[in-house]
C-alpha cells in the first residue's frame, strides 16, 4: 500500500458522503481519465495499520488482478498517516457516472422491461458469485451500491470493506436505511453470504415495483413488513441465539407474491421466493440462482420452435 497522498488526483465533484467519508469524482492528472476517490478513516494501533485493514485491501487488490465485469475496479490504494492514532486510506477506483437507483428513476415508463431486468440480475449474480466464492461479503448491498454503466454494465462497488470500515462504525451514530436488510441481521443473530442474496432479492423486486419492497421504519417494523410477505416463519427455524421472542410477532400466513410484484413471471417469482427465504441456511446460493429456469426460460423457448 503507497504510503503517499492523493496528489496525483485532482477532485472534480463530490459523488456522495456518509459515516465513513466522501465520495469524489476526480480526475487522474497523469491519464487524464475519471476515478472515483473513496476516503477511509482507520483507527492506527501500536504497530500502525491493524492487520485487519492491511488484510482486507490485499484482498481487494487480489481481487483486481481477476479484473471481473461486475466487480468495479480498484486501481490504487493510498494511506497518510493523520495522526498516530488514525491513518487515512484513499481507495481509488474505476468511475461510473450513474448506480441502479438513478438507472431505474431515468427509466421512462412503465419502467425496465422483463427482459432488461434480467439482464441486471444476471450481471449482478456473476458479480455476486464471484465475490462469495472468493469469501467477500458484501453486507451493504441496495441500489445505490450498484453501478451501470452507459452500456448497460452492472458493477459492484462499495464492497468487502464493512472490516476497514469498523472500527469507524464504533465511533459514528450511523443511521443506514433497513430496507435491504436480511432478518438474521435485524435479529442480530449470526450471519454469512446469504446476507446479500436477501439484499438482492428486494433490489429484484424493486426493479419490477420501482419502489423498494419492505419500507420499515425501525427493526422491528422492518420485521414486521418481511413477515406479511413471506409469513412468520415456524418455530424451529427462529434463531435461538437472539433476544426477540418469535411471540412478538402476529402469525401471518405468506402473501401471493404476485400480489406485491405484480409484474414478475412465475419462474422469476420462484427464483424471489428462494431469495427472500427467512431461514440463511435454505436461501438460495448466486451461483445457484444463475441456474435458476428464470434465467434458462427464454433459451427453453428458443429450443422448442427451432
Amino acid at each position: 500500500m503507497a504510503n503517499t497522498t492523493s496528489v496525483q488526483y485532482e477532485p472534480v465533484a463530490e459523488i456522495g458522503g456518509g459515516a465513513y467519508g466522501t465520495v469524489y469524482k476526480a480526475r487522474d492528472i497523469e491519464s487524464g481519465q475519471f476515478v472515483a476517490l473513496k476516503s477511509v478513516r482507520v483507527q492506527t494501533d501500536q504497530n500502525g495499520l491493524p492487520i485487519s485493514t492491511v488484510r482486507e485491501v490485499a484482498l481487494l487488490r487480489r481481487l483486481e488482478q481477476f479484473d471481473h465485469p461486475n466487480v468495479v475496479r480498484l486501481m490504487d490504494v493510498c494511506a497518510t498517516q493523520r495522526s498516530d492514532q488514525e491513518t487515512k486510506v484513499t481507495l481509488v477506483f474505476e468511475h461510473v457516472d450513474q448506480d441502479l437507483k438513478t438507472y431505474l428513476e431515468r427509466a421512462p415508463a412503465p419502467g425496465l422491461s422483463p427482459d432488461c431486468i434480467k439482464d441486471l440480475m444476471r450481471q449482478l449474480l456473476c458479480g455476486l458469485a464471484f465475490l462469495h466464492s472468493n469469501r467477500v461479503m458484501h453486507r451493504d448491498l441496495k441500489p445505490e451500491n450498484i453501478l451501470v454503466t452507459s452500456q448497460g454494465q452492472v458493477k459492484l462497488a462499495d464492497f468487502g470493506l464493512a472490516r476497514i470500515y469498523s472500527c469507524h462504525m464504533a465511533l459514528t451514530p450511523v443511521v443506514v436505511t433497513l430496507w435491504y436488510r436480511p432478518p438474521e441481521v435485524l435479529l442480530q443473530s449470526s450471519y454469512a453470504t446469504p446476507v446479500d442474496i436477501w439484499s438482492t432479492g428486494c433490489i429484484f423486486a424493486e426493479m419490477f415495483r420501482r419502489k423498494p419492497l419492505f419500507c420499515g421504519e425501525s427493526e422491528v417494523d422492518q420485521l414486521g413488513k418481511i413477515f406479511e410477505v413471506i409469513g412468520l416463519p415456524p418455530e424451529d427455524e427462529w434463531p435461538t441465539d437472539i433476544t426477540l421472542s418469535r411471540k412478538n410477532f402476529p402469525p401471518l400466513m405468506p402473501r401471493p407474491i404476485a400480489d406485491v410484484v405484480s409484474e414478475i413471471n412465475e419462474q422469476g417469482g420462484k427464483l424471489l421466493l428462494n431469495m427472500l427465504t427467512f431461514d440463511p441456511l435454505k436461501r438460495i446460493s448466486a451461483l445457484n440462482a444463475l441456474e435458476h429456469p428464470y434465467f434458462h426460460d427464454d433459451e427453453t423457448l428458443t429450443q422448442t420452435k427451432s
